[in-house]
C-alpha cells in the first residue's frame, strides 16, 4: 500500500502574507518630489476686463535663456553668477540712470514717502534649456530679492527680513516690489 504524503497546512498563509504587506507598507518611506514654490495669481472675476498694460522698455529687465544655457539680459550676454548683482542694481537704480527703471513716490508704512521702483523682470527660456540652468536663474533672482529685502530690513530695524513681523514684512515688500513675469518657453534654437 502506498503511503500518502501529508499536505502542508496553508490556512494561515494568507494571514501571514497580509501581515507582511502591512509591515512593508508601514515601514517603507516614500520619496516626495518637491518643486519650485510659486504663488499663482488669483482667478480673475468674471466681470474683470482684460487690460493691456503698457510698460516702458526701461522698466523691463528682460532675461532670455537659450538652449545652450546662455543668458541674454537686456540685450547683453551675462553669466549666471553676475545675474544677482545686475538684478539688484536694476531695482535699486542708485544713480537714477535713464537706462534703469523709473521710480514712483509712494507712501509705505514704517518708511513714509519713498521712491519705489517700477521695475519688472521678464523671464523667458527656450524649450531646450536645461532644467538645472532654469533653476539656477530662478535661484539668483530669488536671492537678489531676498538680499534687497534684508538690506532694507537691516537699515530700518536692524534685523533680517525673515525675522520681521507680518506687517513689517508687508511694508518691505511694498518698498521692494520684485515682480517676475514668466513667458511661455519658445523653441528658438530649432529642433
Amino acid at each position: 500500500m502506498a503511503r500518502k504524503t501529508p499536505e502542508i497546512n496553508s490556512s494561515s498563509m494568507a494571514d501571514i502574507a497580509f501581515l507582511l504587506l502591512i509591515f512593508f507598507l508601514v515601514t517603507t518611506t516614500m520619496d516626495v518630489d518637491t518643486g519650485i514654490y510659486k504663488k499663482l495669481p488669483p482667478i480673475p472675476d468674471k466681470e474683470q476686463q482684460d487690460v493691456d498694460v503698457k510698460v516702458k522698455k526701461r522698466n523691463v529687465f528682460s532675461i532670455l535663456v537659450n538652449r545652450n544655457n546662455e543668458l541674454l539680459v537686456n540685450g547683453e550676454i551675462l553669466r549666471i553668477s553676475d545675474l544677482r548683482e545686475k538684478t539688484k542694481e536694476f531695482f535699486m537704480n542708485p544713480s537714477n540712470l535713464e537706462t534703469l527703471p523709473e521710480k514712483a513716490l509712494k507712501n509705505v508704512p514704517y518708511f513714509g514717502d519713498v521712491m519705489v521702483s517700477k521695475g519688472l523682470i521678464s523671464l523667458q527660456n527656450d524649450r531646450g534649456t536645461q532644467y538645472a540652468t532654469y533653476i539656477r536663474v530662478q535661484d539668483e533672482l530669488a536671492a537678489a530679492s531676498r538680499e534687497l529685502k534684508d538690506e532694507k530690513s537691516m537699515q530700518k530695524w536692524g534685523k533680517k527680513y525673515d525675522q520681521l513681523d507680518a506687517d513689517q514684512q508687508e511694508a518691505v515688500r511694498k518698498y521692494i516690489p520684485v515682480q517676475i513675469s514668466e513667458a511661455e518657453p519658445r523653441n528658438t534654437g530649432g529642433k
